[in-house]
């Protein structure tokens, strides 16, 4: 019983991460569309580099 327990929960907690996964790649692609297509940006990759968004960061924070 204790095996079949275990499985279980085994296969909720990879369900968990899949799921966790899917929503990262699901607002990276948002993100990209979102800053290339939609807020004529330059570079649709640009979105996902740290110094841009330490720039919005900066720009937000007025640091």
């Amino acid at each position: 019983m204790f095996k079949e327990n275990l499985g279980f929960v085994g296969r909720q907690w990879l369900i968990v991460f899949l799921v966790f996964i899917l929503a990262l790649l699901f607002l990276a692609a948002g993100l990209m569309v979102g800053y290339g297509v939609v807020g004529d940006g330059d570079n649709a990759w640009a979105i996902l580099s740290p110094d841009k968004w330490q720039e919005l960061m900066s720009k937000f924070t007025g640091k």
